[in-house]
């Protein structure tokens, strides 16, 4: 059996820890995911296990163990944020898990919610909309037709998810303090999906015009900087567009990693690597957009 460890802080860096600890993919090994050390994970962090545990599952692999974090405060706020309730199905779950049920959409916290293709897909992503809309007006105190323009776009690259990426994905949205870090509040969303990412969904069209530079990064490029989508109907593609304009606009930041790249949009107050190439494979797609408060936290 590998071991795959969970790092401490399991955050947009931590997934690049394990997706290394998963090469080659697919892994033919039986996998033991230990986070019994884990102290935090972010909603990127949530939606990205579950996408691991959704592609192995969907390649035939053996149903990993998923060891839960030992402090009981930690697994408690896993619970409360869906994550056990989804991971029950696509991990062999060790530890104590708590019993406490995942909390509804609150001011603060979206749960970990699927996004599948079925015919309650329109209500579910109208959900998430107006779950996100609320948030970003109560914690960031943005007005609210601007929060209602990025919720819109954010249910769009939800829906992406189920006409793009040939698979289910999860997003889930929390509002926390980024004290050590930015000294603010922040809403961080992570959209998931465990698809077949962005390179195969625009190779039939895009291929062709980069020739020996096709590849995840020349993708994610073209998604991201350009609008290209694989639809030919024109105004396709500009949902991540209108993300891109409002995380610019209140000085967020936006990052797209699918495959061995990742591409990211960095405010004043990161000083991280725009674009990285070359990173371990991972299935699908993962998007994550951090949004700060304008206020300073006090003291």
């Amino acid at each position: 059996m590998r071991v795959v460890t969970i790092p401490r802080y399991f955050d947009e860096k931590g997934l690049d820890t394990v997706a290394g600890e998963l090469q080659p993919w697919p892994p033919e090994d039986k996998l033991l995911f230990d986070a019994h050390a884990t102290r935090w994970a972010s909603p990127y962090g949530f939606t990205a296990m579950l996408t691991a545990g959704q592609a192995l599952r969907d390649r035939g692999a053996e149903l990993p163990r998923l060891r839960v974090p030992d402090d009981q405060a930690v697994s408690s706020y896993w619970a409360k944020a869906g994550f056990f309730h989804h991971a029950a199905e696509y991990f062999e779950l060790h530890g104590k898990v708590p019993r406490r049920a995942p909390v509804g959409s609150s001011d603060v916290l979206l749960p970990v919610t699927p996004i599948r293709q079925s015919e309650d897909v329109h209500q579910v992503v109208g959900g998430i909309q107006q779950s996100a809309e609320r948030i970003l007006t109560s914690e960031l105190h943005l007005k609210a037709p601007d929060s209602m323009r990025f919720s819109m776009s954010l249910s769009e690259a939800c829906q992406n998810v189920v006409e793009h990426a040939g698979g289910p994905g999860w997003v889930a949205v929390h509002a926390y303090n980024w004290r050590e870090r930015l000294k603010r509040r922040v809403v961080v969303i992570a959209v998931c999906d465990s698809g077949v990412g962005f390179r195969a969904s625009l190779e039939p069209t895009q291929a062709r015009h980069h020739g020996d530079r096709w590849g995840d990064k020349a993708a994610l490029e073209d998604a991201l900087f350009h609008s290209v989508s694989r639809f030919p109907q024109p105004g396709r593609g500009q949902g991540l567009a209108a993300i891109k304009r409002f995380v610019l606009q209140h000085k967020g930041r936006l990052s797209i990693r699918s495959g061995t790249a990742r591409l990211a949009h960095l405010p004043d107050w990161d000083n991280g690597p725009p674009l990285q190439d070359g990173l371990p494979f991972f299935p699908g797609a993962q998007l994550q957009i951090v949004i700060p408060s304008t206020e300073a936290l006090p003291p």
